[in-house]
């Protein structure tokens, strides 16, 4: 069942590593009127990934990243963000990369640990000019890391948990097969702590905490956040 929101709204989901944050966001198209879905992360992985494309190593971009403007990264690598059919593209130099590449798990990990050490300064204020833009027509559905420096003034800030043991299963359906349980489960628990150490996790006084461990479908999960929004 839709709900109608107040026009128009800022919708900010952070998640745990394998919480189905990005799922949710998609399912919350289905169900928010006139929305679009801002994948921030999607954004910082095209950079990481065109990075890694060009031949350098995690440890490598681990060292040339530190302190590096990530905005600046990004326009030197001409990348680039849009919006069809409500979702989230990104282009490098013109050409479209794919969500499942941008969302593999060598991918996931470099991202972590990237932006952990990166300078997000410049980047974050252009994350903000682009909500600005789009909330003008659009209830915005942001996802990503860090959203309330981004947006301090998101209608709603989710952060959505699952259990480490469920948040493992639902990645190894993500990844097919392509990596082993174990490896599934060390991955998660690396980024976690990377996000730990990022602040990436951190509940503010307007956090709202989701846990959707027990949630047995993705439209199960989303209803719990329109909940909040009724």
């Amino acid at each position: 069942m839709e709900k109608q929101l107040n026009k128009y709204m800022v919708i900010g989901i952070e998640g745990l590593v394998g919480a189905g944050k990005t799922a949710i966001c998609k399912e919350l198209l289905n169900k928010i009127p006139n929305s679009i879905l801002l994948q921030g992360g999607n954004l910082y992985r095209g950079i990481v990934y065109a990075l890694m494309n060009l031949g350098i190593s995690l440890e490598d971009l681990k060292q040339s990243m530190q302190k590096t403007d990530i905005k600046q990264v990004m326009e030197k690598l001409k990348i680039s963000i849009a919006i069809e059919n409500k979702d989230t593209v990104i282009y490098i130099d013109g050409k479209k990369i794919e969500e499942e590449q941008l969302q593999s798990a060598k991918a996931s990990l470099a991202v972590s640990e990237v932006s952990n050490i990166a300078d997000n300064k410049n980047f974050y204020i252009f994350g903000k000019t682009i909500i600005d833009k789009f909330k003008q027509n659009y209830h915005v559905i942001v996802s990503g890391r860090d959203l309330m420096k981004i947006y301090p003034n998101l209608d709603y800030h989710f952060l959505v948990t699952a259990s480490l043991e469920e948040r493992i299963k639902r990645k190894c359906i993500q990844y097919k097969g392509d990596i082993t349980q174990e490896e599934v489960k060390q991955n998660i628990i690396k980024r976690d702590a990377l996000q730990e150490k990022s602040g990436f996790y951190k509940q503010y006084q307007n956090t709202i905490l989701v846990d959707v461990t027990n949630c047995k479908t993705v439209e199960e999960s989303a209803n719990l956040l329109l909940e909040y929004m009724n």
